[in-house]
């Protein structure tokens, strides 16, 4: 049988090493389905429950694997609902190909049924490179060239297939004029910057005397340079959400997240430095950085379009993290006075003893911080997190401690709801042998990680390790858009678009084969999540939590959470229980820590 290009195209995506792609199925790919089936499924057709979901996990794989994550779907509403997810990946940074199908050439231009335009709808979200093919001689250049470009500008590519041509007798293109011939792989490469530029860069940071780093995930890879430069700096290294695993909360130096997510001796970091090293990252928030003209400042990264942005940076570095620090440690000079670390240190240590005493908060019917908090040591080294936008980032944010081989990540720049399952499920397929934790608010929940829980159910008894845990924040409360209602508009919470309905997702789950359990008091928070740690398979917590308890940004003051209140004035129906919860919260950070704190009477009530 002669080989048609749908078989061509499997071909080419095994021969790149592709194992996995995730879609679902229409008509538009038909052609693609059958060559499927002539492969024996290899690559994996990994079914979702929408095109959407496979998007995220094709995301969400290629985050946690460090291959391309490869999605697929029909054409018209099946591309449209791919979009979402691959503004995720390329907002991200993360190398994602799309694959999909459209309306025969003949009809193109008919307004025929489902006909989209796809190579204009697809231009933003695929600009580095969106083909349509038209012919079978494109291949293998057109396949071979989306994955490569993918791989090296770590975004998005799209490749449109007509649904006729997928039926077409592959033909490779000859040697003749016009025709493109291709090869496959892509060598790994480490650009540095020029000597000079490396000098500039130590000088600038020899001087200062209260050194800031910032890292994001560009620093992943450089972790061993980042601690070496941390120590000869005497630095203090704060992480963009998207960097959290780039290094361990282990360090006594490593301030946690920045930003309105983050802690408060991060934003203590960037308030009192006076020189910053920004690593890898691209973190959007100026107003969280250094005041303009307080700090001098140094940036690296790989991608020479985002250096320079977010500060005034005085040297600009173009260059892999890894190779980058590699050449610029031996140009430092090892700071002796090191009270600047010793107060870093101290601020962090401080944070951790807040944290400790938030989560000890009383709440009604659970604080959602404690159920984060419990886990945190209980995760194992090797666990990967995923987690939903929205309240549950927050406590993601702040009280999860990476250490070990500890992987996370969310929707970082899209910020987008609704990722946090099939971010995990993308994850399982990545690494088989890992348990997987998914932190999703209920909205997120409803909204789709229900569907996606169905995807696996689908799957789960392929993989060596079965443990994937979603723990649903169940406040039956929009909750995010509810505080930043009341902190950025003054306005009380909008019931009609603020509430929604109470689900038992832990019977949902038991509904389809998995397992899972309910939690309604804070005693049965910690056994729950050893209960679904040692399960034999996806387990879901319902945790029944407290929409009042407030996701305050690490710059706040007491009067700041008084004026938050303000929409008391305006009625807020849930105004008590904000109240009560804000001031709780806020007063833990002014409490004295240490010796002092247990001195005082009442003080294991963590009031």
């Amino acid at each position: 049988m002669a080989e048609k290009v749908s078989d061509f195209v499997l071909n080419r995506l095994r021969d790149w090493g592709v194992e996995h792609v995730f879609a679902y199925a229409g008509d538009g790919i038909n052609g693609l389905l059958a060559a499927w089936g002539r492969a024996e499924n290899r690559p994996m057709f990994v079914q979702a429950r929408h095109e959407e979901m496979a998007a995220f996990q094709a995301v969400g794989y290629a985050k946690f694997s460090g291959k391309v994550g490869v999605c697929a779907a029909t054409s018209g509403p099946g591309a449209i609902h791919l979009l979402n997810g691959l503004y995720d990946a390329k907002l991200d940074h993360v190398p994602v190909v799309a694959i999909v199908g459209q309306t025969n050439r003949s009809a193109m231009g008919g307004s025929y049924q489902q006909e989209v335009d796809l190579l204009s709808l697809y231009k933003d979200v695929a600009s580095e490179y969106c083909e349509m093919v038209t012919v079978p001689q494109q291949l293998p250049n057109v396949i071979d060239r989306a994955i490569r470009i993918a791989y090296a500008r770590h975004t998005v590519t799209a490749v449109i297939i007509p649904a006729d041509v997928q039926e077409l007798e592959y033909e490779a293109p000859e040697h003749a004029f016009k025709m493109v011939p291709s090869s496959l792989g892509l060598s790994r490469y480490a650009p540095v910057p020029h000597d000079a530029d490396l000098q500039r860069a130590a000088d600038l940071l020899n001087a200062g005397e209260k050194v800031a780093m910032l890292v994001g995930q560009g620093a992943r890879g450089a972790r061993q340079q980042v601690e070496q430069v941390a120590d000869l700096l005497g630095a203090g290294v704060a992480k963009a959400l998207l960097g959290k695993d780039a290094l361990s909360d282990e360090l006594p130096y490593v301030t946690g997240s920045i930003g309105l997510l983050g802690t408060r001796p991060s934003y203590e970091l960037m308030r009192d430095c006076d020189t910053l090293l920004v690593i890898g990252s691209s973190f959007p928030y100026t107003q969280f950085l250094p005041k303009f003209g307080q700090a001098r400042a140094v940036q690296i990264d790989i991608d020479p379009s985002m250096i320079g942005l977010r500060y005034p940076f005085e040297v600009n570095l173009v260059g892999d993290a890894e190779q980058t620090l590699t050449r610029l440690i031996p140009l430092l000079r090892r700071k002796e006075e090191r009270a600047w670390r010793e107060g870093v240190e101290q601020n962090v240590a401080r944070w951790w003893e807040v944290m400790q005493r938030r989560a000890a908060v009383d709440a009604e019917p659970i604080n959602p911080e404690y159920v984060v908090h419990a886990v945190d040591g209980l995760l194992p080294d090797d666990v990967i997190l995923a987690s939903d936008s929205g309240s549950s980032a927050n406590w993601y944010a702040r009280h999860i401690r990476m250490r070990g081989r500890m992987r996370g990540s969310l929707s970082g720049t899209l910020a987008t709801m609704g990722p946090g399952v099939p971010y995990a499920i993308g994850a399982k397929f990545a690494h088989p042998d890992r348990p997987v934790v998914a932190l999703v608010g209920d909205g997120a929940m409803q909204m789709n990680g229900m569907a996606e829980l169905i995807t696996a159910a689908k799957y789960w008894e392929q993989w060596s390790d079965p443990r994937m845990i979603v723990a649903v924040l169940n406040n039956q409360d929009l909750n995010q858009v509810t505080w930043e209602m009341r902190a950025m508009e003054g306005a009380p919470q909008f019931v009609p678009s603020q509430a929604i309905p109470d689900v038992h997702y832990a019977d949902f789950a038991r509904s389809i084969g998995l397992d899972g359990v309910r939690v309604e008091k804070p005693d049965q928070v910690e056994a729950a999540w050893q209960q679904a740690l040692a399960a034999d398979r996806p387990f879901v917590i319902d945790f029944r939590t407290d929409p009042a308890v407030p996701p305050i940004p690490p710059h706040a003051t007491l009067e700041q959470i008084e004026a938050a209140a303000a929409a008391v004035i305006h009625g807020d129906p849930d105004r008590a229980g904000m109240v009560r919860q804000g001031v709780k919260a806020k007063i833990q950070e002014f409490l004295p820590g240490g010796r002092d704190r247990q001195d005082r009477p009442g003080a294991e009530e963590g009031q």
